[in-house]
């Protein structure tokens, strides 16, 4: 029946608002007790007092274009490595020791202590601080420390921010340095290749020594002038061998007229031979010169002949005033002047045999100068058609020499901008924490949250009396007016019975009104008064 009744009959805005007058006790009786409940314990929990800290990342004071930094990890990356150092066991153990904190967590009379390093961790709290210009752009972050007194908040917090700012500064020269410190290890294993490279090219370049790509002009060069030596000793030689033929019917010339001095043979050359071989040879001379210089060996060998006919032809003008002259002595007057004719002649033969000796030896060396010339300009030649070989050989041992020299000089350019980087981190120029904010002194606690609690008690207590309200008129349902009946029977009520008073109810019902209003007034007064309290304290 009770549930065709709820099936049946809806409720209006009035039913509810009934349903609440009806049960106001039922509400007001809960919330009342459960707000005064929470309140009276949030001042059963001790106070925590929060101090806090704000660090501002300041950028290097030298710009980056004369110095560039060799450091480029996050601000992000940066706290969780130092708060991971500072957190450590280590460190807040001797914290804690100095300001003896949490003595309460190392108790024994507790069945499960709780680790004071770890509490500590809890109230260490870490805020990273974005760019309002630049959102996303880490430029701050805030230390807080809770403890249950300002003093001691403060003085805490005052001590890790000077870890952090100490840690900031070790972790950056540090990295700094470990960063110039692994370019030199690198600048010198590249050194060293850098050597083994250049030591292969310095052996191919003394193994290949002159047919090297840098050698073909000079190569060339000294061919040309291999060449034109060569053209030029192949020239004295055919003068030479001129001149040896030449010696040579000199020669046989002195020996016919010697042999003929005696017998007064017709067959010596006459002076009007001579004289015209000298003219012949006075004309090809002067050709010779219009053409070519004093000292090449064509001209040089045309002078030598002409003076050596000269003295023939003076020779023999000598000999036939001398042979004129022994006509008109007697026998043994024309005996002793052909005997000193004869020696006089003898002279001239002697220098003639030693010039061919000597054309001969020049001869010699002309032959020997120009195979020695034939060599050169084979070898020579060997080397420039060995060039091109030489230079892919070349290309492929120099390819590794220049790969490394250029890995060593950019090393060694990094290694110089890192070196750069970490004097400056060590004269404190560079990225470092800058207390913008030190840490506070707070004047009141940052927990509890009294009138938070506060709230949240008179929610709970709202929460409860509208549920237990709820129940009690799903268990207890009863006819209490005409239109509760509708639906419920087929019969339409005739006739109602209102309701009689007793003598006395009304001045009962007066009474009771009045302490109710009372009671509810002096309920909302306590709630109120102690709402504002809790503002004021919080």
């Amino acid at each position: 029946m009770t549930d065709e009744l709820e099936d049946r009959v809806s409720r209006s805005l009035a039913d509810y608002w009934a349903i609440a007058v009806r049960r106001r006790w039922t509400i007001v009786l809960p919330l009342f007790l459960c707000w005064c409940l929470v309140w009276s314990l949030t001042w059963l929990l001790p106070s925590t007092y929060k101090s806090e800290a704000l660090i501002l990342v300041e950028q290097q004071k030298v710009p980056e274009q004369y110095v560039v930094p060799n450091v480029t990890v996050s601000l992000q990356d940066r706290l969780q490595s130092m708060t991971q150092q500072i957190l450590s066991r280590t460190r807040l153990q001797a914290t804690i020791d100095r300001f003896h904190l949490y003595p309460h967590e190392r108790s024994l009379d507790r069945l499960v202590p709780e680790d004071p390093v770890e509490q500590m961790r809890k109230d260490i709290k870490i805020e990273l601080v974005e760019s309002p210009a630049r959102p996303g752009e880490l430029t701050a972050f805030k230390i807080g420390y809770l403890a249950g007194s300002p003093q001691l908040a403060h003085q805490v917090n005052s001590e890790l921010t000077s870890l952090f700012i100490d840690e900031s500064l070790k972790l950056q020269q540090q990295l700094s340095e470990s960063t110039t410190e692994f370019l030199r290890s690198q600048l010198a294993d590249a050194r060293s290749k850098l050597e083994e490279q250049e030591a292969k090219v310095r052996a191919f370049k003394a193994q290949h020594f002159g047919n090297l790509p840098s050698q073909v002009e000079t190569n060339v060069q000294i061919l040309s002038g291999l060449q034109t030596q060569l053209e030029s000793t192949q020239r004295a030689l055919d003068g030479a061998r001129q001149q040896r033929l030449y010696l040579e019917s000199l020669e046989q010339q002195y020996q016919t007229a010697q042999t003929n001095i005696g017998t007064d043979d017709s067959s010596a050359p006459s002076p009007e031979s001579l004289t015209k071989e000298l003219m012949d040879l006075r004309g090809q001379l002067e050709k010779a010169r219009a053409q070519l210089t004093e000292e090449h060996p064509d001209v040089i060998a045309l002078k030598d002949k002409i003076a050596r006919l000269q003295k023939m032809k003076n020779d023999q003008e000598t000999q036939t005033a001398s042979r004129s002259g022994a006509d008109k002595a007697t026998n043994e007057v024309d005996l002793g002047t052909a005997a000193e004719v004869r020696r006089g002649s003898t002279t001239p033969m002697m220098q003639v045999e030693s010039q061919l000796k000597a054309n001969k030896l020049q001869i010699e060396n002309y032959e020997q100068h120009a195979k020695d010339l034939e060599a050169q300009i084979s070898t020579y030649r060997t080397r420039l058609n060995l060039t091109p070989q030489t230079e892919q050989e070349l290309a492929d041992v120099s390819r590794g020499y220049e790969e490394s020299k250029a890995n060593y000089n950019s090393l060694l350019q990094k290694q110089n901008q890192s070196q750069l980087a970490t004097s400056l981190e060590q004269r404190q120029q560079g990225q470092q924490f800058r207390i913008l904010d030190p840490p506070s002194l707070p004047n009141r606690p940052s927990a509890p949250n009294h009138l938070t609690l506060s709230l949240a008690g008179l929610l709970a207590g709202a929460a409860l009396g509208l549920g237990l309200t709820a129940i009690l008129e799903m268990k207890n349902v009863l006819v209490r007016e005409e239109k509760d009946l509708e639906g419920l029977l087929p019969a339409r009520v005739l006739v109602g019975i209102p309701h009689l008073n007793v003598p006395g109810e009304d001045h009962f019902h007066a009474v009771f009104h009045r302490l109710e209003i009372g009671t509810m007034a002096v309920m909302t007064l306590l709630i109120l008064v102690g709402n504002l309290y809790a503002f004021y304290k919080s």
